[in-house]
């Protein structure tokens, strides 16, 4: 089972950019699909973006799209989120997720098993 790490948040103005990575520990790395989510205070976690484990297939919430994208390496082990025209309502923890259960929704947090810690972003008026 992959184990995950986020990093690259932080705090950053109104209209700039962020790289968020996920990196994966474990084996099989490439056969996995990979979530984004975030979840602001006091709401919901949401998905964000999805990328398959072979990246020929991505999604996207409607808030991410234009300005978000999502891709991995598998050399690496990496999955990214590259955050583009930050808005404050972009503030969140933003979290990445892999091992996603059979005919679920990607957006839906509840079809994920594995999540990593998170990384914060919070982006200024």
């Amino acid at each position: 089972q992959l184990q995950l790490v986020e990093s690259g948040g932080g705090l950053v103005q109104r209209g700039g950019s962020l790289r968020l990575s996920c990196a994966a520990s474990g084996r099989n790395f490439e056969l996995y699909g990979i979530g984004w989510f975030r979840q602001a205070p006091g709401k919901e976690r949401e998905g964000i973006a999805y990328i398959s484990g072979d990246g020929g297939q991505v999604k996207y919430a409607d808030s991410a799209k234009g300005r978000f994208t999502i891709s991995r390496d598998n050399a690496r082990n990496t999955v990214y989120l590259q955050m583009n025209i930050l808005k404050p309502d972009d503030t969140a923890d933003y979290y990445c997720a892999c091992d996603q259960t059979y005919g679920t929704t990607w957006y839906d947090p509840a079809s994920w098993l594995v999540w990593g810690q998170g990384t914060q972003v919070t982006v200024s008026p």
